[in-house]
């Protein structure tokens, strides 16, 4: 692996998108330290000290600790990832809109406007909520104007991290959107280590417990590894045609259908939609608040259950729906079908259509239930050891699958060059 980053390093386009993802990604850190104006940073200390183990600390791991420094990026990415989701469900529903999808290049570029108006929308109902519901007593601003400076740092934080995310995509290794995710979460985990060691020392936390919760985050990992490389490859055969003097096709090949094409998309879309009753609670305090921790956030008794269950059920859920929008079957067939190639057994036009449905629609449903499980099963037997360990399956899965999706994309770029890359 030393030897393949030494030989990447070495070809100058590939070593410049590195450097240049590098530097955005320390962008971000360094963004997330940037206090926004107007509030009291000890009584956000305070508030989190208060709330350990609340909905709060499981937002402010997701977003790597930009809400308990109350940074200019508090809000994250999030806000664009809920309107993507919001977007991409118009899209199916709303035939104008799908008509545009369409348009190519053209089309892309509108729906991904259309994207960046609606995070911002979002971001100021959030930005608006947590300012004057749950900080509202950190907010020192006197006057509408000072408050309104507050909330626009957020929004702009938002959208800054919108660019970047596209600046990457555009110009670096990696999806920007989840290498920001990814960075956020990765900042945190070195803090999270330090306090089990601490808890540990103290004897608050049996070392038997967390060993336990070690084994089956290795197993996650694991597990995770398998479905992002696991296939089932479907057999195909051209017929011989001849055009002009030469013959083409009668060779064999394969259609390799990835378990889990959606990557972990599913699983970033659900803990975006899953943070919104987390958010709300921040804007209420009193009996709303609790009523909402307790039955819709992962620290109440009963919310833990179905938290884990909507969780489950979205997963499922968008597993199928990003795996239909990636991979046409109908499209698919006919471009075979176009081009005298064929399933062996299967005769070509709708019924191979019909049957590579019926695979994916399998091989699908295994991929989501299996991704389903290993980002609930953490929550929940953290719960039942009673660790309070944010750093859940979800977080497991979108740091491995992010980091998969990176070296992936350099070993594409790296086999272009004819060098061997990371996988084998």
């Amino acid at each position: 692996m030393i030897e393949t980053l030494r030989n990447a390093w070495k070809i100058p386009d590939i070593r410049k998108k590195i450097i240049f993802t590098l530097l955005m990604l320390l962008v971000i850190r360094l963004g997330s330290n940037i206090p926004v104006p107007y509030i009291d940073k000890e009584v956000v200390s305070q508030i989190f000290e208060v709330g350990q183990g609340s909905a709060l600390q499981f937002l402010d791991m997701m977003a790597g600790g930009t809400i308990s420094n109350f940074s200019i990026f508090a809000l994250n990415i999030y806000p664009y990832i809920t309107a993507s989701i919001i977007m991409q469900l118009l899209t199916i529903a709303i035939p104008r809109l799908e008509e545009i999808a369409k348009e190519g290049e053209e089309g892309k570029k509108k729906i991904n406007k259309y994207t960046r108006y609606g995070s911002v929308i979002l971001a100021a109902v959030q930005a608006i909520g947590i300012t004057m519901g749950f900080f509202n007593n950190a907010l020192i601003a006197q006057g509408t104007l000072q408050t309104a400076i507050v909330i626009i740092s957020l929004v702009a934080g938002t959208s800054f991290l919108v660019w970047l995310g596209d600046l990457i995509t555009e110009r670096g290794v990696g999806n920007g959107t989840s290498l920001i995710i990814f960075i956020g979460i990765v900042s945190g985990l070195p803090s999270t280590i330090a306090r089990f060691i601490q808890l540990i020392s103290v004897g608050a936390i049996s070392i038997i417990k967390l060993i336990i919760f070690a084994i089956v985050a290795v197993i996650i990992i694991a597990i995770v590894v398998a479905l992002q490389e696991g296939q089932r490859k479907i057999p195909v055969q051209y017929a011989k045609r001849v055009v002009g003097r030469k013959m083409y096709g009668g060779q064999s090949s394969h259609i390799p259908l990835k378990v889990l094409m959606a990557g972990v998309i599913p699983v970033i879309f659900s803990t975006s939609l899953l943070s919104f009753p987390q958010m709300i609670s921040l804007f209420f305090t009193g009996g709303t608040a609790e009523w909402i921790t307790k039955y819709l956030t992962v620290q109440g008794n009963v919310g833990v259950w179905i938290y884990s269950i909507i969780n489950t059920v979205l997963i499922i859920f968008f597993t199928y729906f990003y795996t239909a929008i990636q991979f046409n079957t109908v499209e698919y067939s006919k471009n075979l079908q176009q081009y005298g190639g064929f399933i062996p057994g299967i005769r070509p036009g709708r019924p191979t259509s019909d049957y590579l449905n019926k695979v994916i629609s399998r091989i699908t449903f295994v991929g989501g239930i299996s991704l389903a499980l290993i980002a609930s099963l953490p929550i929940i037997l953290s719960r039942v050891f009673n660790l309070n360990i944010d750093f859940g399956g979800t977080a497991i899965i979108i740091v491995v699958g992010v980091a998969l999706e990176t070296i992936k994309q350099i070993e594409s770029q790296m086999l272009m060059r004819n060098y061997k890359g990371f996988l084998k």
